[in-house]
């Protein structure tokens, strides 16, 4: 049986059509079975990607979610990452990031065309304090050490992530409690992938947990305010337009505009953003850069220009 926490974090999901994504691990089952069985006015309907990396284990995936769902009577859209990728320009190198775009892409794609209000994913706490990690040790400035938002939109995507206040070990305790069985990811223990590290490190040290979801509360109010004052930056803009502005405001509107430009979100890290920065502050820098996504930048005459690679 739900607790009051579980309850109260999905009671705040507004009625509508959702899509879910769901993997086939504990914290997507989870979120699934909650939203289903407490939240019955929503409509639902289950999404998976096959990431196609661990051969007869990943179709098992599929196919354990494609069973959930017909179980529940919920239509469900599953999808292989080699049905998608090859239309894709311009995707990340990062193995997870790119992953992370193409299953956006899927779920835009089935938001669209079932007309739906947006989509529903299971981060939660120690994912939370896990982003945060990650961004710190890339070397994120404020605003941006802080986590996810529990609603947003990302490429025009509206995203909904309920259970950012639960942990972990608690979704688990659900299923167990419930006698619902989910699928185990034997990648999730590799020591090959940097999130897996950080994951380890966070358990092994609780108390990070709560300190790291600390500072994404302390970061929360300040990246609201920035996003508000953050001027929209056109096409091409003069350097005036920013450079009167505290600088983490000015790096947010070259941040959109990166992302305007065709810049993977999850490739501007503080380091590429403060590039730019200095580009458009300092006439002395070198006129022209490379930012990600092939999108070349250029400074002529007090304004900024951006062009796609080839």
């Amino acid at each position: 049986m739900a607790d009051s926490v579980l309850l109260a974090a999905v009671a705040g999901v507004p009625e509508a059509s959702y899509a879910v994504g769901v993997s086939g691990g504990a914290d997507s089952v989870a979120l699934l079975h909650l939203l289903h069985h407490h939240r019955p006015e929503l409509h639902l309907h289950v999404v998976h990607l096959d990431h196609q990396t661990r051969g007869a284990e990943s179709e098992g995936d599929a196919a354990f979610v494609d069973g959930l769902a017909g179980r529940w009577r919920l239509p469900c859209t599953i999808m292989r990452r080699d049905q998608i990728e090859p239309e894709l320009a311009g995707l990340p190198t990062n193995r997870s990031a790119r992953f992370r775009v193409i299953r956006f892409e899927l779920y835009r794609r089935v938001v669209a065309a079932h007309t739906l209000h947006g989509v529903i994913l299971a981060h939660h706490a120690d994912d939370q304090a896990e982003t945060v990690l990650h961004r710190l040790l890339r070397g994120a400035r404020s605003p941006y050490v802080g986590g996810m938002m529990a609603e947003t939109a990302v490429g025009g995507l509206r995203v909904w992530r309920p259970l950012l206040s639960v942990r972990g070990k608690v979704l688990r305790e659900y299923l167990a409690a419930v006698g619902q069985v989910w699928r185990e990811d034997a990648s999730n223990a590799s020591m090959d992938y940097f999130r897996n590290r950080l994951r380890v490190l966070l358990k092994e040290n609780e108390e990070l947990v709560g300190r790291l979801m600390e500072v994404h509360e302390a970061m929360r109010g300040v990246r609201a305010w920035v996003a508000n004052v953050a001027p929209k930056l056109g096409e091409s803009f003069r350097v005036s337009e920013v450079e009167d502005y505290p600088q983490m405001v000015a790096a947010e509107a070259l941040r959109r505009w990166l992302v305007d430009r065709g810049s993977p979100v999850e490739e501007l890290t503080g380091d590429v953003i403060g590039r730019l920065v200095e580009m458009v502050a300092d006439a002395a820098t070198p006129p022209r850069a490379e930012f990600p996504g092939g999108v070349r930048v250029k400074r002529r005459g007090g304004r900024v220009v951006a062009e796609r690679g080839g």
